[in-house]
């Protein structure tokens, strides 16, 4: 009996242990849930600071001016010498040397090629040889007829006998002259087994070589030697559209460009064709290019601006330009009518470079300021610190 009490006492102290921890455990929630409550509280009655604006970007600035812009047109136009001399054979023969090369600065006269002389030499020596032989006979009948003519008067000879002698004297001395002449031509020829430059100019192609046979061809032309250029006398060949013609006068401006769009040489149109081209519906003109050009060359091709007229035209610099998806661009700086300024991106259409600045066909007025720094950190709309205005 002892044991089944002492059983149930112990029984009875584990149960209400059980339940005491079970009620601080479930004060101990409620305590944290209020705690939780009144922070959550706390917390709702202190709104979050506004965040600050952000900071306006400083960027350098330029006004849209009115400057002189040519309005012209560019044409793909031929560099010409006006003394240009290609070289044939005017002889048979195997060329022997070739003294120059292709693009050698040569003097007037001096020789370019040889071609093999030892059969006109032979001519020659033939032709003096004959010549001799005519001389001789020349000189004999001139003293023969002298004689004659003293034997006549002394009544010795005979007139028949004299008019022979004059006959053979007239003969060998038109035999003697004859070969004179033959011998020169033959000398004359020989010069022709040099090739000379005609004038002081730039050596050409050179399309032969040594040991090639060459001859003149009545038929169908002499192969060509080479050519010489003469630089200092050269033209720009431009065919301008004949729907042009009307505005093409004597000493309009026409520049020839480089391959990067920068002005080589300006000139002024030298020359304007009477008639139109059939094939190309177009007329021919003519610039001079100046003695300083030596970067130009005969046979080139360029590009020539005419300049039909200037008139005053915004212009904006190159820096301030941006392009996306073939569109040109620039940042305007706009008030944003509270004091400051933002960015506004204008979609713009512009002409050719003119030096460091393009021509604004249409977007932009006078006067409006576009950003041309830090272009590339901007947006639509971002606020911007003009400076430099």
């Amino acid at each position: 009996m002892r044991h089944a009490a002492r059983s149930g006492a112990g029984t009875l102290n584990v149960c209400s242990q059980r339940q005491g921890t079970v009620a601080l455990l479930t004060k101990m929630r409620v305590t944290g849930m209020l705690v939780i409550g009144t922070l959550l509280l706390l917390g709702g009655c202190h709104a979050a600071p506004p965040a600050a604006p952000p900071q306006a970007m400083p960027v350098q600035v330029a006004p849209v001016t009115l400057n002189p812009v040519p309005q012209s047109d560019a044409y793909v136009a031929t560099i010409k010498s006006r003394r240009s001399a290609t070289l044939q054979p005017q002889v048979s023969g195997n060329i022997t040397r070739i003294l120059v090369k292709s693009g050698d600065m040569v003097r007037a006269g001096q020789v370019l090629m040889t071609i093999d002389p030892l059969q006109q030499i032979a001519s020659v020596q033939q032709a003096q040889g004959t010549q001799s032989q005519k001389a001789a006979v020349y000189d004999y009948n001139k003293i023969e007829v002298e004689r004659q003519r003293k034997l006549y008067a002394e009544g010795v000879t005979s007139k028949d006998t004299l008019d022979a002698a004059e006959q053979a004297y007239s003969n060998s001395q038109g035999d003697y002259n004859s070969s004179v002449g033959q011998t020169q031509s033959q000398k004359a020829l020989l010069n022709y087994y040099q090739i000379r430059a005609p004038f002081a100019g730039i050596v050409g192609d050179i399309p032969v070589h040594v040991g090639d046979f060459v001859q003149p061809d009545p038929v169908v032309g002499a192969a060509t030697l080479t050519t010489v250029d003469e630089i200092t006398d050269l033209e720009a060949y431009i065919d301008v559209p004949a729907e042009r013609a009307t505005q093409i006068h004597m000493g309009l401006p026409v520049e020839i460009l480089g391959d990067d769009g920068q002005v080589v040489v300006s000139s002024t149109v030298s020359f304007i064709s009477p008639q139109v081209d059939n094939g190309l519906q177009s007329v021919l003109v003519k610039a001079e290019i100046p003695h300083s050009a030596q970067t130009l060359r005969n046979e080139q091709l360029v590009k020539a601006r005419i300049v039909w007229s200037t008139s005053p035209t915004p212009t904006v610099p190159v820096l301030a330009v941006t392009r996306i998806g073939g569109q040109s661009f620039v940042y305007v700086a706009q008030s944003d009518g509270k004091g400051g300024y933002i960015c506004k991106q204008t979609p713009v259409s512009l002409g050719d470079t003119i030096g460091n600045s393009y021509p604004v066909l249409s977007g932009l007025n006078p006067g409006e300021k576009v950003i041309i720094s830090g272009i590339q950190f901007l947006a639509d709309g971002v606020p911007v610190q003009p400076m430099g205005q």
